[in-house]
């Protein structure tokens, strides 16, 4: 039975384990609505601190986080491909609420998913959340997946068992 009404899900993964846990969730949901996803890794190069700004040093973390985002990319194809489920995988460079909502809006997605780190008050407070800002400004639902242990794990693993 198809369904029409997640069919753009952007997930917003960051390689932590809330953020696998996002592709968990998100690969599901477009399962269930046979729609496309677009899997979005930001790099965040907007934290690079100002003693560390030696063109060496730059290069190497982008070198690093480029190197992640392949390894993520293997991570979402796989998962995609185990839930029958159509995947973009998509790198951008900023911060990362500011590009998961600029990328939201011109793709015209239906549905964002992002996982929460559970930051303290103080952290949220002093550092901002990335889930808190995209909440706060998406003109689409938006899916905030914090720790569960259902959808821990591999997410091709998790889709495999779930999916059946």
């Amino acid at each position: 039975m198809e369904r029409d009404l997640y069919k753009k899900i952007l997930i917003a993964t960051d390689g932590s384990e809330n953020g696998a846990q996002a592709i968990n969730a998100g690969m599901e949901i477009a399962r269930l609505s046979q729609g496309k996803v677009y899997a979005l890794y930001v790099i965040d190069n907007t934290c690079y601190p100002a003693e560390r700004s030696d063109p060496r040093w730059k290069t190497a973390m982008e070198e690093q986080f480029k190197t992640f985002g392949l390894e993520l990319t293997a991570m979402v194809e796989e998962a995609a491909k185990v839930a029958g489920v159509d995947v973009e995988f998509v790198t951008r460079e900023g911060h990362p609420a500011e590009k998961i909502l600029d990328f939201a809006e011109k793709k015209s997605v239906d549905m964002i998913v992002v996982g929460s780190l559970g930051k303290t008050d103080v952290e949220r407070f002093l550092l901002g959340s990335v889930s808190e800002k995209v909440v706060r400004n998406a003109k689409v639902p938006v899916l905030v997946v914090v720790e569960c242990k259902v959808l821990k794990g591999n997410p091709a693993d998790k889709i495999k068992k779930y999916g059946e």
